[in-house]
């Protein structure tokens, strides 16, 4: 039996752990975090929204960006 590795990640500064491969798109879900209105970087490129279905690398440094209203 072969074990499973942790995925770690780093999300907006806070790590995180999972046990089992997920998706982008799965961690937003788990983290209580928007689909919706939001623009994603990973280790500081923009990650786009037609790859959110793929799995999250290990080590991913990623930053959930929001547009804010402003002037």
């Amino acid at each position: 039996m072969t074990a499973t590795i942790p995925v770690g990640v780093t999300v907006n500064g806070e790590d995180h752990e999972f046990a089992e491969e997920i998706t982008v798109r799965e961690l937003l879900d788990r983290l209580g975090l928007p689909c919706k209105g939001v623009a994603l970087a990973v280790d500081g490129a923009v990650f786009p929204k037609s790859r959110w279905d793929e799995p999250v690398g290990r080590g991913w440094e990623i930053e959930v960006l929001t547009a804010v209203q402003g002037g």
